[in-house]
């Protein structure tokens, strides 16, 4: 329930290299805590010029997030990339949403984000390939501060240029 195929300190880390090793051609991807901080309205740094690499070879993305369209669309615009705002993840509706937009099989397609129990469990229960990366920052306080803690024990324990060697 909590595969993960690849595992990246940070979206940064992912390359067009790693995508075409794992036969992946779209990216389902999560808003907060893996392109910027939560309920921040600007991209981490270096999430701009990432885009543009993947667009330039040729790699479909689109922002898959439970937030509202509220939140998602002025993100997503600034980034010109689709977005499905209200995923319910880690159910399969927004994923679903997300792979007719973008038209490629979902044997091509990889969920990409820094939760276990949305976006890891989203993408083995839809049997996705799952790239987890290591949330920006970690949450201080509320739920998401508590749901970091119970993620401990399937957070993974090396990252994919570790098992490479």
């Amino acid at each position: 329930m909590f595969r993960i195929d690849i595992a990246l300190k940070s979206v940064l880390d992912l390359t067009p290299e790693i995508l075409q090793e794992n036969n992946i051609k779209g990216l389902l991807m999560d808003l907060d805590n893996t392109l910027t901080t939560h309920d921040n309205p600007r991209p981490a740094d270096g999430v701009v010029e990432w885009i543009d690499l993947m667009k330039r070879n040729g790699i479909k993305m689109i922002i898959v997030s439970n937030n509202h369209a509220e939140r998602v669309r002025p993100f997503a615009e600034l980034l010109g990339l689709d977005f499905v705002p209200e995923g319910k993840k880690p159910l399969a509706n927004g994923f679903n949403r997300a792979q007719k937009l973008m038209d490629i099989p979902f044997e091509n397609l990889a969920v990409v984000g820094d939760q276990i129990y949305t976006d890891v469990l989203g993408a083995n229960l839809k049997r996705v390939k799952c790239i987890f990366v290591f949330p920006i920052e970690h949450e201080k306080k509320g739920f998401l501060a508590f749901k970091r803690k119970i993620e401990g024990p399937f957070l993974p324990k090396k990252l994919y240029s570790e098992k490479r060697r």
